[in-house]
């Protein structure tokens, strides 16, 4: 029996809207290198800082964020990243986010090796959660934002939007 479920959906179900939260470049240097384990080759690295900017929040990325990192067998780098923003007005935000960036092995070498690869030739996604203690940022503390990456020298850039 075949039921077509997304027919009966209500409208604001069958798309996803967004707005653009901010754009982010973090700056990061070699890390730890964990080495071959049984789910894959694992790496940390630090995040020794970057920008952010938005029309709601700006601002800096302090020091000492990690990026652990999981190289699986076909290649693709699962991220999971902890942050620390501080906004221009000198408020302090927590980031989390979990990501995938992948593509054909030649692609993801040079990616790898710093070199300048067109963002469209491969897949680099994140989702991002916030906390706070700001009153003026509490609205972070709700919302769910979603990313799209490229992998520069010095470290990443996305541009970051609130799933509406």
């Amino acid at each position: 029996m075949s039921e077509n479920l997304t027919a009966n959906l209500p409208e604001f179900l069958k798309t996803v809207n967004t707005r653009h939260l901010f754009t982010m470049r973090l700056d990061v240097k070699a890390g730890v290198i964990i080495g071959q384990t049984p789910n894959g080759f694992k790496r940390a690295t630090v995040v020794t800082g970057g920008i952010f900017d938005g029309d709601r929040l700006s601002g800096i990325v302090l020091d000492g964020g990690t990026d652990w990192q999981l190289v699986r067998p076909d290649h693709s780098v699962m991220l999971d990243v902890r942050l620390n923003l501080k906004t221009t007005d000198g408020e302090l935000i927590s980031m989390a986010y979990k990501g995938i960036r992948t593509g054909a092995a030649e692609i993801l070498k040079r990616v790898d090796a710093g070199e300048a690869v067109d963002p469209s030739t491969y897949y680099f996604r994140i989702i991002a959660t916030f906390e706070t203690a700001s009153p003026s940022y509490s609205w972070l503390n709700n919302i769910i934002a979603i990313g799209i990456g490229s992998r520069g020298a010095t470290g990443p850039t996305y541009s970051l939007f609130e799933l509406l």
